[in-house]
């Protein structure tokens, strides 16, 4: 029995991160589909968390309800960055560049996510880098895999590759979509975007993990920080839609479905998830299973929303994908000191405050 739970512990972060991927790659199918028929990126941000804080907010009070840490100014400040940093800026950023550029393209660029946490952490001291250590090597060697695939896509398209299953699909819509690829200005907007938004999500990424050992309350902390960017958002939307009242108004179709699924999944549950998962293996393991949902939105977005994928595209994605595993081989070796991309006093800090 022992060796069992022992077993289970250790892939239990592995299950909920590949489940959590999983997740994403419908948000990015049906959140593409919703933005190119007209919904505002603003309402869909403030519907999405707000959906997520009414969501959460049960489970908070009932699971947390007399553990919950003292509220200092300190801790509101840093949740108050979450909710900026993840809710308001990333979110946003990348609904716009999804909306310039594509579902497939998207998610296969937000594979820098890894490299730019990683670098993060190292300029925060919250990673070691030991160039004679192989670990460090393969962290080194993973991120300069991610930025040369991530240049290869910007600046080399090719030609459109066709998939098996993808056969003959691309043809009801051939005219739109070439039409909404010859914009090159367009597109690199939308690229800068997502980029981005990939620095504030690593942002949030390491300011969770520096959060939680000072509020080690993740469903609290997750509830807090959609209501805030509920609020942030909201206001903004109030502003940028001042003129159109009606992109508020969403019926029984597919916004309403994103609006509910981004919420609960990828706001609410995601969140929550990796929180934890963050607390005990640190952020850059949480970013290093972002190829999975590539590869899965690669093959939802040919299918469902007839998306058209270059050569450029794949084989950009292709050198991308070999810098997290080998991130994650390092961060998951025994002999790493500091596996989690946590420092060892911020852990031992951690248990000694759950043991009182």
């Amino acid at each position: 029995m022992g060796v069992g739970k022992k077993v289970l512990n250790d892939v239990k972060p592995y299950m909920m991160m590949i489940l959590l991927q999983i997740g994403y790659a419908g948000m990015y199918i049906v959140s593409v589909a919703s933005l190119k028929r007209g919904m505002s990126h603003y309402v869909l941000v403030t519907y999405r968390n707000l959906v997520a804080t009414l969501v959460m907010l049960p489970f908070a009070l009932f699971f947390e309800k007399g553990t919950r840490p003292k509220m200092t100014l300190r801790i509101f400040i840093k949740i108050l960055g979450l909710a900026l940093l993840e809710p308001v800026l990333d979110q946003n950023l990348y609904y716009v560049g999804n909306k310039l550029t594509s579902a497939s393209f998207s998610s296969a660029l937000v594979n820098i996510l890894p490299a730019v946490t990683f670098i993060m952490a190292i300029v925060l001291r919250m990673e070691k880098l030991r160039l004679r250590s192989s670990h460090s090597q393969a962290k080194v060697a993973g991120t300069i895999c991610t930025v040369i695939g991530a240049v290869l896509m910007i600046m080399y398209h090719g030609p459109v590759v066709q998939f098996p299953w993808a056969r003959g699909a691309h043809h009801v819509d051939q005219a739109a979509s070439a039409a909404a690829a010859q914009s090159s200005a367009t597109w690199l907007k939308g690229t800068i975007a997502i980029i981005t938004s990939c620095v504030a999500w690593a942002g949030f990424f390491v300011l969770q993990s520096n959060t939680l050992n000072s509020y080690p309350a993740a469903l609290t902390l997750t509830t807090l920080i959609c209501a805030m960017g509920t609020g942030i958002n909201g206001s903004m939307a109030l502003v940028a839609e001042r003129h159109d009242m009606s992109a508020w108004v969403i019926g029984l179709d597919t916004r309403l479905f994103t609006v509910v699924y981004s919420g609960v999944v990828c706001s609410g549950v995601a969140f929550f998830v990796q929180g934890i998962v963050t607390e005990t293996r640190g952020p850059v393991f949480v970013t290093a299973f972002q190829p999975l949902c590539m590869i899965i939105t690669a093959v939802l977005g040919s299918v469902i929303l007839k998306e058209e994928t270059t050569l450029g595209s794949v084989i950009g994605a292709a050198i991308i994908v070999l810098g997290p595993p080998s991130t994650a081989t390092a961060l998951t070796a025994p002999t790493a000191p500091m596996a989690a991309g946590t420092s060892t006093a911020a852990r031992s800090r951690t248990t000694s405050r759950r043991r009182r």
